[in-house]
């Protein structure tokens, strides 16, 4: 009591913390998957079995309208920061382009959540996908860790600082600030097969325990990103064994009954046109291979889902689930890129034995897409190649990927809804069930629905707001606002629109109002979000007045957060200024986004 007695009056001194008793801040837990479509889960109309999830939404809450930025580094970069992604610095991925707003590594001028939260009197743990930083090398030869996660507020990491790889022997495996291999890790060696879905969570459950024994005096933040269901199409034979079959019939009945569950649940009212269906069945000529790739995805969905229920079950034996606020979402809709589809490289079979040397323990594994597995067995690949083992290296591709964002149009990388929808589950007994200065929803058998536009960036707020923590004003101000309201039975208020934008795919969503375009060349659309959320009928020339006040919201916000048209980093560096100095990157004085923008149009 006398130590949290005297870090409030210090927090207070520096301007940090407003007060609030240790007894009422909560622990946060915030879980976020990758690569999964609005429809995959139980409690969000589908077929997949996540007993876990839908019981966290059944006793919790559910928000039908909160939004990702559409694609992973951006939306990690806003999940973390309560910025948008270009204000963070990561305007597209984590490549440099020379710009402020594309740098490609997460910026000093705003904080993590776990840096705002330390001074609340918070322990900060991370399990899982970094990836808001380029993996290089200082000039010694050592990894350049500036902005790994224990640089960046987190008291102990487990997981990757790069975003894709082998989910049996993943590039970047790192425990706090050391690099490991699965082999050579003396702190996490399980029983079975070492599977990096599993890894994530056991090494959670891990730090959850270890907190209650050595600062159960102190609340913690838990960022839990799991690499699920992103490619490789990678997961245990006994996961795979449960949806043996399940999809042997293709995308329609998949599909068809979703769309049945989504109205049954209240996500998908009667006049909603959902979005058409891509993939034809009939012209599948490799129905067996196609089957199983939706199989083994489902299968690791599943496996995320079991080790929630482990996250869950270590919370209820330390006695800090009813004061734990756990947030689930995902960091962008369904995938539909054709990765490891197509040509065939390697053997279509696996070979009877290894016939590669194998990997030694304490060799790191540098590549996203291994040439072979740890135990020697040669890189497969492309059409036919049955996914699951360790050296295939297969997505589950485009049509699967409209089943997994049913009933929305488009996909990751794209801002229609199909790229940016996410569910958002909320579960916190002591805070929801009894409310803060509020009255919660009435509990129903499915939990209540949330219907109001909610967005990464309001999850530090969020986190400040419960939390008791002020964001320091010498920092890029955060731009979301908190959910507390919702949480405890009240509207949200949003003084100002959401925006988005990524590889010249944007939108702003005021109200019923959403402005979306594809490509920096595409037309504007314009649609009522009450009456037509699956963008079928574009309303923009029958309401051109509204249509130029949200461009003109778009324009502002765009020149405000240092967004330009994508690519045109290229014409810039053209310029001969930049070829007579020499510089790489380059410094953007007032006015010049707006400049040339003009200019590119």
């Amino acid at each position: 009591m006398i130590r949290h007695i005297l870090l409030s009056l210090l927090c207070l001194a520096s301007g940090l913390w407003a007060p609030v008793s240790a007894a009422q801040q909560p622990n946060i837990i915030l879980i976020m998957s990758d690569d999964m479509g609005f429809s995959d889960i139980g409690c969000y109309g589908g077929e997949i079995n996540t007993p876990n999830l839908d019981k966290l939404a059944g006793n919790g809450l559910r928000f039908t309208q909160f939004y990702n930025t559409g694609r992973c580094c951006p939306t990690r970069g806003s999940l973390l920061t309560g910025l948008y992604p270009h204000q963070a610095g990561i305007g597209h991925m984590t490549r440099d382009y020379g710009l402020p707003a594309y740098r490609g590594d997460l910026n000093t001028q705003c904080l993590t959540i776990a840096e705002a939260l330390k001074p609340a009197g918070y322990r900060t743990y991370m399990s899982g996908k970094w990836h808001v930083t380029p993996v290089t090398k200082t000039k010694d030869g050592e990894p350049d860790r500036h902005n790994w996660p224990r640089q960046r507020g987190f008291d102990r990491f487990y997981g990757t600082i790069h975003g894709a790889g082998s989910f049996f022997d993943p590039n970047t495996l790192t425990r706090d600030n050391t690099l490991i291999t699965p082999e050579n890790d003396p702190d996490y060696q399980p029983d079975g097969t070492w599977y990096y879905t599993d890894a994530i969570s056991d090494n959670t459950v891990r730090h959850i325990r270890e907190h209650a024994k050595s600062n159960a005096d102190q609340p913690f933040f838990h960022y839990v990103a799991y690499t699920a269901a992103h490619w490789p199409m990678h997961a245990l034979p006994e996961d795979i064994a449960k949806y043996e079959g399940k999809y042997d019939n293709g995308y329609a009945p998949v599909r068809d009954a979703r769309i049945a569950k989504l109205k049954q649940l209240g996500l998908l009212p009667d006049h909603w046109t959902p979005a058409p269906m891509v993939g034809d069945w009939d012209k599948v000529k490799l129905k067996e291979w196609e089957s199983a790739n939706m199989e083994v995805y489902a299968a690791m969905v599943d496996n995320m889902d079991q080790g929630i229920g482990r996250i869950i079950k270590a919370l209820e034996e330390t006695k800090q689930l009813d004061n734990t606020l756990i947030l689930f979402l995902q960091d962008n809709g369904g995938c539909a890129e054709g990765f490891g589809r197509g040509k065939l490289v390697g053997p279509l079979e696996r070979p009877d034995k290894p016939t590669l040397p194998p990997m030694d323990k304490d060799t790191l594994q540098t590549k996203m897409v291994p040439t072979q597995s740890r135990d020697g067995y040669p890189l497969r690949r492309g059409n036919g190649v049955m996914p699951g083992p360790p050296e295939t290296e297969i997505g589950y591709g485009k049509n699967w990927a409209n089943v997994s964002n049913t009933p929305f149009r488009e996909y990751k990388h794209w801002v229609h809804e199909g790229g940016i929808s996410t569910p958002l589950i909320a579960h916190w007994p002591k805070g929801i069930a009894v409310g803060i200065g509020g009255t919660a929803p009435t509990p129903t058998p499915h939990g209540p629905l949330i219907h109001q536009p909610t967005h990464l960036i309001d999850i530090m707020a969020t986190c400040l707001d419960l939390a008791g923590a002020i964001y320091p004003k010498d920092k890029t101000p955060i731009e979301g606002i908190s959910l507390k309201p919702v949480l405890t039975g009240h509207n949200l208020n949003r003084p100002t629109p959401i925006f988005w934008e990524h590889e010249g795919n944007r939108a702003v969503r005021d109200g019923k109002w959403k402005l979306v375009a594809k490509g920096v060349k595409g037309q504007w659309e314009l649609y009522n979000m009450e009456q037509d959320r699956t963008e079928s009928n574009d309303l923009a020339a029958q309401h051109p007045d509204r249509l130029a006040r949200m461009t003109s919201e778009y324009d502002g916000w765009a020149e405000r957060a240092g967004v330009v048209p994508f690519g045109s980093w290229r014409k810039q560096e053209r310029r001969p200024k930049l070829k007579t100095t020499g510089k790489k990157s380059f410094d953007l004085k007032p006015g010049t986004l707006q400049s040339l923008s003009l200019q590119i149009k």
